[in-house]
C-alpha cells in the first residue's frame, strides 16, 4: 500500500516556511534566518518515531538526518508569472509506485533564472475540488547525483493576481526517497530543466535509488 504524504505535515511546514512574511520583501538576513528555521523544523518533525507524521523509517533516521542542503542562494527566489490552462483534460502523471496519478493542467509558469527564460507546469490533483494549491514536480541536472533522481517539489498557494514566488531554496525532496511506501509522482517533460538548480533539499552522497 502506498501513501502520499500526509496534509497536516505538509501545511505546517508551508506556514512554517511563509511565517513572519508581510508586504516587504526581507532582507537577506531575515530570508535566510526564517528558511534556517523552517529546516529546523521539519527535522524536529521527520526525527519523531515511525507512523507519527515523519516519513523517515526509524532504521534510516541516522543515515538521512539532518536532511542535506544547497547553500540558501536568493538567486533561486524569483518571481513566476503563471499562464491559466483552458484544457481541463485528466492525463496520467507517473508515479514511484507504477500506479499513475489523476492530474490537470493548472498552467504553466513563466520565469527567468540565471538570466535564462523557462517554463514549468503547474498541476492539480484531478479530484481537487478546487486550484487553491499547484503542485510543481521538476528535475534538472543534478537529479541523480547531487539530489533524488526522480526529481523534486514545490507547493505553491494560488495568488488572486497569477503572480507567484518561486523560491526554489524550498524545493524538496519527495518523501519516496526516504520511504518506499510513499508514492511520489514524476515530473513529465515540460518540467524537466536543463540547467543545474544548486538550491533546496539534496541527498547524502550520490542517489542510487532510481
Amino acid at each position: 500500500m502506498t501513501r502520499t504524504a500526509p496534509a497536516l505535515l505538509a501545511a505546517a511546514l508551508l506556514a512554517v516556511l511563509l511565517g513572519a512574511c508581510d508586504s516587504k520583501p526581507p532582507d537577506a538576513g531575515d530570508y535566510a534566518a526564517r528558511l534556517t528555521a523552517a529546516r529546523a523544523v521539519k527535522d524536529a518533525v521527520f526525527r519523531k518515531p515511525c507512523c507519527s507524521d515523519s516519513p523517515v523509517p526509524d532504521n534510516r533516521k541516522a543515515e538521512l538526518l539532518p536532511l542535506a542542503y544547497f547553500p540558501i542562494d536568493e538567486a533561486y527566489n524569483v518571481p513566476a508569472v503563471l499562464k491559466p490552462s483552458t484544457d481541463r483534460t485528466v492525463f496520467e502523471m507517473p508515479t514511484s509506485s507504477g500506479q499513475p496519478r489523476q492530474e490537470r493542467h493548472a498552467g504553466t509558469l513563466e520565469f527567468t533564472l540565471r538570466g535564462e527564460a523557462m517554463t514549468l507546469g503547474a498541476f492539480v490533483e484531478a479530484d481537487a475540488p478546487n486550484m487553491n494549491r499547484l503542485f510543481v514536480p521538476f528535475s534538472d541536472a543534478t537529479s541523480g547525483k547531487e539530489t533524488y533522481a526522480g526529481g523534486r517539489f514545490l507547493d505553491l498557494d494560488r495568488t488572486p493576481t497569477g503572480i507567484y514566488e518561486l523560491d526554489f531554496n524550498k524545493a524538496y525532496t519527495p518523501y519516496c526517497y526516504y520511504n518506499p511506501t510513499f508514492e511520489c509522482p514524476y515530473p513529465p517533460a515540460e518540467n524537466r530543466l536543463k540547467i543545474r538548480v544548486e538550491a533546496g533539499e539534496r541527498v547524502k552522497g550520490e542517489d542510487k535509488s532510481k
